[in-house]
């Protein structure tokens, strides 16, 4: 059994724990409202220009004067997945939903004996994955001193993903993150934007008939790029608002815990000073006693 010194240090230790999570539950909470707001308000840009390309798009469908980045390559030989994971840890299961995700992806691929390449956002994801598919890894890209994420930082994105492909190194991009839902719902999503895949329209109604001044391979060829930019930054935005979702629900988690283990711990130390006391007692009287 552990001394009475040893049971205080222990309870102190607890205690400044419980601290530093409560600490970090405060400012995860104070991040998230901000985080939130950006997500949530890059949305509706990112489903209008979605929107306005599968408009556009399907009136070249079939083409061979529609860019390449619409019609893709013809094959699907080759995947590669983009995967967006946080700078850190201590947010619970939110990094390795999303690996989990793509690691299931991947071995379908490889099952169905096509060629996977990963390029990863992130730290955490990266750690993940290596031990796994490093050789799959093509490309890692850290944000750890970014402050506020900026459209500059998908752009730069979009860009080694658009060389990558003019080059040929591969036929279908996967976009992986985390949608954000709420503080304590976050869901793993994959997309493909290489060549993109427009969501049904859900209006009901017959299309309207527009035309278009260029011509539409000219207006794609300058829209699809930046809808992918878009796209990754939307992704960036929905996996920064979760991960501070998942990270304040994880420490207050582990304040709650932390509590209820200073509670038992003071119980035991309690206890167990009573019992020596009483010991000492039993023995004094015993001495008188014999006496």
């Amino acid at each position: 059994m552990a001394s009475l010194k040893d049971m205080r240090v222990r309870i102190a230790a607890t205690k400044a724990t419980q601290k530093i999570t409560k600490a970090m539950q405060m400012v995860a909470a104070s991040k998230l409202r901000r985080a939130q707001a950006a997500a949530e308000a890059a949305r509706p840009y990112a489903e209008h220009m979605d929107t306005v390309l599968r408009s556009i798009a399907a009136s070249v469908a079939g083409l061979d004067s529609a860019p390449a980045l619409l019609r893709g390559t013809g094959s699907d030989r080759v995947h590669l997945l983009l995967v967006c994971t946080a700078e850190r840890g201590l947010c619970g299961p939110f990094n390795s939903a999303i690996v989990r995700l793509v690691r299931d992806y991947t071995n379908k691929l490889m099952a169905e004996g096509k060629e996977v390449k990963i390029f990863c956002v992130g730290k955490k994801g990266y750690e993940q994955l290596r031990r796994q598919y490093e050789r799959n890894i093509i490309e890692h890209i850290e944000l750890r001193s970014v402050r506020t994420i900026g459209f500059t930082n998908a752009e730069a994105i979009a860009h080694k993903i658009t060389d990558l492909y003019e080059k040929g190194a591969f036929d279908v991009c996967t976009l992986f993150f985390s949608r954000f839902k709420s503080v304590i719902a976050q869901i793993p999503t994959g997309q493909q934007i290489i060549p993109p895949v427009f969501e049904a329209n859900g209006n009901g109604g017959a299309a309207a008939s527009y035309e278009y001044e260029p011509d539409e391979e000219e207006i794609l060829a300058e829209l699809l790029p930046r809808n992918l930019a878009v796209q990754i930054f939307r992704a960036l935005l929905e996996n920064n608002a979760s991960f501070y979702g998942a990270q304040m629900s994880a420490m207050d988690n582990a304040t709650r815990n932390a509590g209820e283990m200073i509670r038992k711990q003071t119980l035991t130390y309690n206890r167990t000073r009573q019992a020596m006391i009483t010991k000492e007692l039993i023995e004094i009287i015993s001495g008188a006693e014999a006496l």
